[in-house]
């Protein structure tokens, strides 16, 4: 079961991650949490460790209208929030993936239909960000 969307761009590290923010604010996204896997694992694991997964940042994409939606229909569903995008790269690599959680995946887990219509929304917006990063 895919659960995320996925591209591949030719951009640099600090490129990618500076044009990710920009574009999911474009669809009226904030970063509430940046998670810093390579840095996390050094610390607590090793640094080859580290080395192995390369760069990987975990951003949290909120939108306060559609999180407000979403509470209002099922207060549960902010176990789900905010919606993860990682912006990976592999030590050595040349370019840089970015996925987005499919949105739709919090209407499977909730199974409440009315939350599909605010997954709906949110995923376009997740797959618009994406379109710009690809399009750039």
């Amino acid at each position: 079961m895919a659960y995320t969307h996925s591209i591949t761009v030719s951009l640099e590290w600090e490129e990618a991650v500076a044009r990710t923010k920009e574009a999911l604010g474009r669809q009226g996204f904030g970063v509430l949490t940046e998670i810093d896997m390579r840095a996390n694992l050094a610390a607590e694991i090793s640094p080859e460790s580290a080395n192995r997964i390369g760069d990987y940042l975990i951003l949290g994409a909120f939108n306060p209208h559609l999180a407000n939606r979403g509470l209002l229909t099922e207060p549960k569903i902010g176990a789900l929030l905010p919606y993860n995008v990682v912006v990976r790269r592999a030590v050595d690599a040349t370019e840089t993936t970015i996925e987005t959680i499919d949105a739709q995946v919090l209407a499977r887990v909730s199974g409440n239909p009315a939350i599909r219509e605010v997954a709906s929304d949110a995923d376009t917006r997740l797959k618009a960000a994406l379109d710009h990063l690809r399009d750039a």
